[in-house]
């Protein structure tokens, strides 16, 4: 019998691992990232109060790029920048939600940093 590997359940390991060193303030907000297989979410978290500041997706009206490709996750990250500044937040911690740093999550990285955020 073949045993398949538990991807998502590593994932969500390496997430509670990377979430245990990182958290996310007023003053400093946690870049949450998301993937799915034809989208890909960010989110700008509070944790000490527990609020979601901002948040971006490829799933919004009016998307001009498709979500499951590097130009949209880089748009969604030039977006997500966007709302950031206009809730006065420019620095960030950033969380890629164990996932690798490499693809969607590293565009939306560069588009969120290429927006003005700085991590």
């Amino acid at each position: 019998m073949v045993k398949r590997p538990d991807t998502k359940g590593k994932r969500i390991r390496r997430h509670k691992r990377v979430r245990s060193k990182i958290s996310g303030t007023p003053e400093r907000p946690r870049l949450n990232v998301y993937r799915s297989l034809k989208h890909i979410y960010a989110q700008l978290v509070d944790d000490v109060s527990g609020v979601t500041l901002a948040s971006a997706n490829s799933l919004e009206k009016g998307f001009d790029a498709a979500g499951g490709n590097v130009t949209g996750a880089k748009r969604v990250g030039e977006l997500i920048a966007e709302r950031a500044k206009t809730k006065g937040i420019e620095t960030v911690v950033f969380d890629r939600g164990g996932y690798l740093y490499h693809g969607r999550v590293a565009a939306l990285a560069d588009g969120a940093r290429s927006g003005g955020l700085k991590f």
